[in-house]
């Protein structure tokens, strides 16, 4: 059993739990984009708790954190650092930029013109960020969770494909239940509960716990089904691009990490129908027709997963117990 990963999940849902009501789902898939080294994107109106619940997850944890307000006058610089000249010493100096933090934080960010946005890509692919021809190393963990509105409101930029296919799952906030307002209403009615929470996990917590997440065992049968899953979104009628081989690869990490989220050391076919709606839909380029249907991409990934030949549990070979 992949005892420090689910110790480290559930220690972690229930610290956020002090200050975000519900959203559980989503603070497993935060877990998951930190143990695979992957980052996360939250997508919904303003409002919903977005930033509250990535704050109180950096919280949560060990390790740095930084958070960035994506402007349209934001610059590539306002994110990485900049070398500036000492007069005193006579000799340019580097100031470190927000993204030289664990957990950082980029809020709103289709609010900042593309090359803005187009600035975090080295940092997020390659961990590390090149300033005046000089490369420096980024923090280990490292992860960036960016929340952005719909497209439909106003002042946003869409991301560009190569942005959003490093972005290893997306998923939205929803707005809660009468229940789950009145509890929100209840929390916050004397005093934010964020400013006392306290860390429940180091880095070490974390890098134990990504050792076991690396070991978690995948079938053969089952990197069959996840190659035909993303092959066959290649072919889908309104689908300009499928989904590539590094979101094969993405698909392969996060059902992992549901599995071992659940205690697992090996991964199951429902694993990866887990793991394809948060994982697959924004990695599909659609057609203008298609763009407008609302959620069209989600409702693609949903009827191939019902349609793909799953692998049974007798061709797997897996005992039961």
């Amino acid at each position: 059993m992949n005892a420090s990963v689910k110790h480290l999940c559930d220690a972690v849902k229930d610290n956020v739990g002090k200050v975000i009501v519900g959203k559980e789902n989503v603070v497993d898939l935060m877990l998951i984009a930190l143990l695979c080294g992957g980052h996360m994107l939250i997508e919904d109106v303003p409002g919903t708790g977005k930033t509250k619940l990535v704050k109180a997850f950096a919280a949560s944890l060990g390790c740095s954190d930084s958070r960035i307000q994506f402007t349209p006058d934001l610059l590539p610089s306002d994110i990485t650092g900049i070398n500036y000249f000492n007069m005193k010493k006579g000799e340019f100096e580097f100031v470190p930029g927000p993204v030289f933090a664990s957990v950082v934080l980029a809020d709103e960010i289709n609010r900042a013109t593309p090359k803005t946005q187009s600035g975090l890509l080295e940092c997020m692919e390659e961990r590390q960020a090149t300033i005046d021809g000089k490369t420096y190393p980024l923090s280990d963990p490292f992860m960036v969770i960016a929340t952005q509105n719909p497209v439909e409101n106003m002042g946003v930029f869409p991301l560009p494909e190569a942005q959003l296919d490093r972005f290893l799952v997306k998923t939205t906030m929803k707005y809660p239940t009468h229940a789950e307002n009145v509890a929100i209403l209840q929390r916050f009615c004397s005093a934010d509960p964020l400013t006392t929470l306290t860390p429940v996990a180091s880095v070490q917590d974390i890098l134990n716990a990504r050792r076991e997440l690396d070991a978690v065992f995948v079938h053969h049968d089952i990197f069959e089904y996840i190659s035909s899953l993303c092959e066959a979104t290649r072919g889908l009628e309104g689908v300009v691009l499928g989904v590539s081989p590094r979101g094969a690869i993405s698909l392969m990490r996060v059902a992992k990490g549901f599995a071992a989220l659940s205690g697992r050391r090996y991964v199951t076919p429902d694993d990866v129908k887990a793991a394809a709606l948060p994982t697959l839909p924004h990695r599909l380029t659609l057609t203008g027709a298609a763009r407008i249907r609302k959620n069209a991409a989600q409702a693609m990934i949903a009827e191939l997963i019902g349609k793909v030949t799953v692998p049974t549990e007798s061709e797997l070979g897996w005992s039961r117990g």
